[in-house]
């Protein structure tokens, strides 16, 4: 039973598929907020773009 248990605890297989969802769910967030930031600046630029012509 305690061998068992040591084979669980060294198995890695698991703990990478966890690193790869955190990594892609920190991206999506990062690709969330930028797009956020962007938008709102791209639709302030263009509004004044639109006022000057």
């Amino acid at each position: 039973m305690l061998t068992k248990f040591a084979s669980f605890l060294r198995k890695e297989e698991g703990v990478t598929a966890t690193e790869y969802a955190l990594i892609i769910t920190f991206i999506a967030l990062v690709m969330l907020i930028g797009a956020k930031v962007l938008g709102t600046d791209l639709s302030t630029l263009f509004s004044n773009v639109a006022a000057d012509v």
